[in-house]
């Protein structure tokens, strides 16, 4: 009882996404697009997958072609601990499998949680393309091409069990949240609220944000938290750098579309999740590291004052005063 107050009070201070229906292309562009913050799109045109998708049609429409899937025999999936398995299994046998609560098949116990996440035929050098990877789905799609064509990186196909929560990360590349059928409930951060989130890498440490361990990361209470419910049809807008923790409260089938906000140079062309840093970031960053490396020949007081040094001047010439 004490957990789910702790979780409905922590709601209650969080900010809900704004919701906006009928958006056009041209007003998305325009007004929203530049604001750079998370914007829940209703009643856009989809195509027939929000009401053919069901558990029969998607298990009979790709047949038994074989699926990676991830595992986990407990409802939260942490990628830096792994605490979950890869396996693989029939796309028929999968999506029925993720509808059940109850498992008289499973691979660790009768209530483990299952997730897709497709990739490219070769992960190391394809994208996640859902026309090339599940085609008969990809007909009943319509994607909202609020972007240019040349602009396109990956259309990522999900499905998940309910009651599954993936871990805290961001994205380099601004996406669409496409919620076909079944309800997420989705908690984000802006990037400047980095400093409080405990990452490794793109990821948090803080896995379970509702009843975060306050002793262990208790800068986490600073990170200001917006959120809201994705129900079948909505689509959310995610830029580039939010973080985001996506709880899927029903079985669900979602559809992400990535595609490139910055000029197609600046990123990692061996990149084939979207996730690796810009060129440019990732360069300041080995240089930085280099920099703090170089500190470590002076004795400790004097580290630590040049040290301070350095994040004054990153303060005065790369932080934004202007975040909303």
């Amino acid at each position: 009882m004490e957990r789910r107050e702790q979780r409905e009070r922590r709601e209650q201070r969080a900010v809900a996404v704004e919701r906006l229906d009928g958006v056009t292309r041209e007003r998305f562009l325009r007004d929203i697009y530049p604001r750079r913050k998370p914007v829940v799109l209703t009643g856009l045109e989809l195509g027939t997958c929000t009401t053919k998708w069901t558990v029969d049609y998607l298990s009979q429409a790709e047949g038994s072609k074989e699926v990676k899937i991830h595992v986990s025999a407990v409802p939260q999936m942490d990628f830096l601990s792994k605490n979950f398995v890869y396996r693989t299994l029939p796309f028929d046998a999968f999506v029925r499998r993720a509808a059940e609560v109850k498992h008289k098949e499973y691979f660790l116990t009768e209530d483990e949680k299952y997730y897709l996440r497709s990739v490219g035929e070769d992960v190391r050098k394809d994208i996640a393309d859902i026309r090339k990877q599940f085609p008969v789905l990809a007909e009943d799609v319509h994607i909202p091409e609020y972007f240019e064509k040349e602009q396109f990186f990956s259309s990522v196909f999900r499905i998940s069990s309910a009651g599954l929560q993936l871990w805290t990360h961001y994205d380099v590349m601004d996406n669409f949240l496409i919620q076909v059928t079944g309800r997420k409930r989705v908690v984000l951060y802006s990037p400047r609220d980095a400093p409080y989130l405990y990452l490794s890498g793109s990821k948090s440490e803080v896995l379970d944000v509702d009843n975060p361990d306050m002793e262990k990361y208790p800068l986490f209470v600073k990170a200001k938290r917006y959120q809201c419910v994705l129900e079948a049809g909505d689509v959310l807008f995610i830029p580039a750098l939010w973080f985001h923790n996506v709880i899927s409260e029903e079985f669900g089938v979602a559809l992400n579309v990535f595609w490139k906000h910055l000029p197609a140079e600046s990123y990692d062309k061996t990149d084939t999740y979207g996730n690796k840093d810009p060129m440019a970031a990732s360069r300041a960053i080995q240089i930085l590291d280099r920099a703090l490396k170089t500190l470590e020949e002076l004795p400790e007081e004097y580290r630590d004052f040049y040290a301070r040094r350095m994040v004054l001047r990153i303060q005065e010439k790369a932080y934004r005063n202007d975040y909303g």
